[in-house]
């Protein structure tokens, strides 16, 4: 049988594009590697908690076309993100915000606290910042950096701050008013039943075949559509021919507890170094559950391996002139239309995966 795209990733990037192109009356597949559809925003439904099992996905946009096209498939909650973080016992309210401020030095009003960070900043201000650790000083002086910034970075990239480049913190957003909300989009969120029903609705009428390789099986399946949408790992899908691009990848570490609530926030991360994860998400949270247990995940990040889960795209400069040259032989393919985070080498928000892929359908089916 023929089809007129096979869509390689069950994800969200790959759903939109299936949908749509399905509405337009075109014959597609969808496959995916793994034994469920959704990719990394997959949610499984344990003792009526809604697990993100790849981590936590909270939707938020300012793109009224993006949040209006989502909202056909699911409802909304009214969730908003707003993280706690957690330095030996002292506990500080995120983003960094009047909340953060008065407990970290006692004081009451914004300019109390823009003359502290302004008398630390020029402490450690150097002009041209050479490293992460100069340039989170020089934005916003020592008490920030050490007890909320330095361990958790180090954590996350697993190098010294010191050793890590300048520009992965470009600017630290401070607000000066009592806001812990994470987001400054319009539209926040989290779907009602999990994001596995969005998935499941986008793909409704569409062939999928589940625990299916498209390398693996490439010879079988290249020619059984007229064009692929692709959105696994575009260095991979050329066998690493010009070089493997770097990612850091994050394990999960998953309990369920016999109590209603553990950290009584959905999302708390841990900036100290000594502490091996880098955050605990508790799930019910995000939809307000009263269920009689809890279900927990330690994150951990690590370094990435070939086999292992792809998570973050290390977009430094060495990364980003290889990923170039991949593009550029992605650009000559005939067949082969490459999207998503793996496949453009790009961490995107949900939102602005569903924008990408509504701009390649309306490139490729008008």
């Amino acid at each position: 049988m023929k089809y007129d795209y096979l869509v390689v990733g069950a994800g969200i990037f790959g759903a939109v594009f299936a949908y749509e192109a399905n509405k337009r009356g075109k014959k597609v597949l969808v496959i995916d590697k793994r034994n469920h559809i959704a990719g990394n925003i997959y949610t499984e439904n344990v003792d009526g908690i809604n697990v993100h099992k790849y981590g936590a996905h909270i939707f938020h946009t300012s793109d009224t076309k993006v949040w209006n096209y989502v909202n056909q498939f699911a409802e909304f909650n009214n969730y908003v993100n707003s993280p706690i973080a957690i330095y030996k016992d002292e506990l500080y309210n995120l983003p960094f915000n009047m909340n953060t401020f008065s407990k970290m030095w006692g004081i009451k009003t914004p300019a109390e606290a823009m003359k502290i960070i302004e008398e630390q900043k020029k402490q450690y201000y150097v002009e041209e910042p050479s490293n992460l650790e100069e340039q989170a000083l020089s934005l916003a002086g020592k008490d920030v950096y050490e007890k909320l910034i330095k361990g958790y970075t180090e954590k996350q990239w697993g190098r010294d701050c010191k050793d890590l480049p300048a520009f992965i913190i470009k600017r630290l957003p401070f607000r000066f008013t009592y806001n812990n909300n994470y987001f400054n989009d319009r539209y926040q969120g989290i779907p009602i039943g999990g994001y596995t029903k969005i998935v499941e609705k986008l793909l409704e009428g569409i062939e999928v075949r589940l625990n299916t390789d498209f390398l693996a099986n490439k010879e079988e399946l290249v020619n059984v559509a007229d064009k692929i949408v692709y959105t696994g790992m575009i260095d991979q899908y050329y066998d690493y021919k010009l070089g493997v691009l770097e990612y850091r990848s994050v394990r999960f570490e998953t309990e369920k507890l016999d109590c209603e609530n553990y950290q009584g926030n959905a999302v708390v991360n841990y900036t100290e170094r000594e502490v091996p994860y880098t955050r605990i998400i508790e799930h019910k949270h995000f939809e307000f559950g009263t269920q009689p247990v809890t279900i927990i995940s330690r994150e951990y990040s690590s370094e990435w391996h070939q086999g292992d889960e792809p998570y973050y795209p290390v977009n430094d400069d060495k990364n980003n002139t290889l990923y170039e040259k991949y593009r550029e032989l992605a650009e000559k393919e005939n067949k082969v239309i490459f999207g998503g985070r793996l496949g453009g080498y790009k961490y995107y928000d949900m939102d602005k995966t569903i924008a990408a892929s509504l701009l390649l359908v309306e490139k490729e089916l008008g």
